[in-house]
């Protein structure tokens, strides 16, 4: 059992949970910073087709309409919540997950805990690394490593680069440094920059083969890469220039 764990475990995915930009269909970038989750549809699109969209509006002088599934999209807090609720009472999972996240950043983290359990039922990798934060901080529920690991595992397997990292931190701490390689080099090939200067030191200490380091440079490279558009370049300059 322990081999066929394993095996699943340190199966490369062939991209993160956040998956392909569905307007695009470039893999979404990992910086959540240049994502945008449309609460209208639950959809998450990249800044670049959010921006594209937005200069077609302004140039053709049209109302201002969600970039994917084109209704109007909610301009209060108030109507974003009412459509996340419709959305959870038809069992979607990015509203629960969402919703979850509200509720954890105004400090109620026994509705996070709640909203995030269901999500993660339905297979929602994001809710998964959340609870393993809630298990590893005892927040809205009492501390249990068993279940952190087990909620960490999950959202690796699912492709999450912050759970897999993680795991590659809980395993160097325990000094089972080569387990911690095979994590790191599998999120550094997801496009994880802080899994591939991890990768780096542990080759320094003579931890990681050079034909290894090579690999997982290659492989980060390639995913970045494969995360660029002139669209999304020139929505990073944009909103860098507008907001600093």
């Amino acid at each position: 059992m322990a081999e066929l764990h394993d095996e699943l475990l340190f199966k490369q995915p062939e991209s993160t949970h956040y998956g392909d930009c569905p307007i695009c269909c470039l893999p979404l970038p990992i910086d959540p910073s240049k994502t945008r989750l449309m609460s209208c549809c639950s959809k998450l699109i990249c800044d670049g087709c959010y921006l594209a969209n937005r200069k077609r509006e302004v140039e053709g002088k049209v109302r201002h309409k969600c970039a994917f599934c084109r209704n109007d999209t909610p301009r209060t807090k108030e109507v974003i919540n009412e459509r996340w609720m419709k959305r959870i009472e038809a069992n979607d999972p990015v509203s629960m997950y969402q919703m979850g996240t509200d509720k954890y950043e105004e400090g109620n983290y026994t509705a996070a805990f709640e909203y995030w359990t269901r999500a993660a039922a339905l297979g929602d990798v994001g809710a998964h690394y959340q609870l393993s934060i809630l298990y590893l901080n005892g927040q809205g529920v009492e501390k249990d490593e068993k279940k952190e690991l087990h909620h960490m595992e999950k959202a690796a397997i699912g492709g999450s680069p912050n759970a897999r990292h993680n795991l590659g931190c809980l395993e160097r701490g325990k000094g089972r440094v080569g387990r911690a390689v095979k994590h790191f080099i599998i999120a550094a090939k997801l496009g994880y920059d802080m899994s591939l200067e991890a990768v780096k030191d542990l080759y320094k200490d003579d931890y990681v083969s050079r034909e290894d380091v090579v690999a997982a440079f290659r492989g980060y490279q390639a995913a970045i890469d494969a995360m660029k558009s002139p669209q999304r370049e020139e929505a990073a300059n944009y909103f860098a220039d507008k907001f600093g």
